[in-house]
């Protein structure tokens, strides 16, 4: 059974994804709880509208992105965090950390999954983070750990 996703279901897919799920669990959870609706024709060509005006609206942004971009260009972004004394980080450096710093220093506001950590911070230190603004326009920041 072929499902489109109406908000993202972990472990199975993003919003507008269609997925194909086990007729049970697409029938007894998926479309009673309101995360998703049968594939077929309709749906589908009301799915194509929606992801078309959506790419409309960000393809619109792109300038807006590409001045982002160049505001952030070789900047760095100072993150205070709890550690220890031999620097090793308590808990862990999230996206969300990264967006409120970003908010604090230069003012730009995006989505969460737009902002990717390719590494994992454990400790003390420089690292990077890629910020996907548009599938043309991206950017690497580097984050400076700092005990708080």
């Amino acid at each position: 059974m072929d499902i489109i996703l109406l908000q993202t279901v972990e472990n199975l897919g993003y919003k507008h994804d269609v997925v194909k799920v086990k007729p049970g669990y697409g029938r007894n959870y998926l479309i009673p709880q309101g995360y998703g609706v049968i594939a077929n024709a309709t749906n589908k060509a009301k799915l194509d509208k929606i992801i078309s005006d959506i790419q409309a609206k960000e393809n619109a942004k792109l300038e807006d992105y590409k001045q982002m971009a160049a505001k952030i260009s070789g900047q760095t972004l100072t993150i205070g965090v709890k550690s220890g004394t031999s620097g090793k980080i308590f808990g862990k450096v999230t996206n969300v950390q990264v967006l409120a710093a970003l908010k604090d220093k230069f003012d730009i506001e995006i989505e969460r999954k737009k902002v990717a950590l390719p590494e994992d911070p454990k400790e003390i230190g420089t690292y990077s983070a890629i910020i996907n603004f548009h599938p043309e326009v991206s950017e690497t920041i580097d984050l400076e750990l700092v005990k708080e």
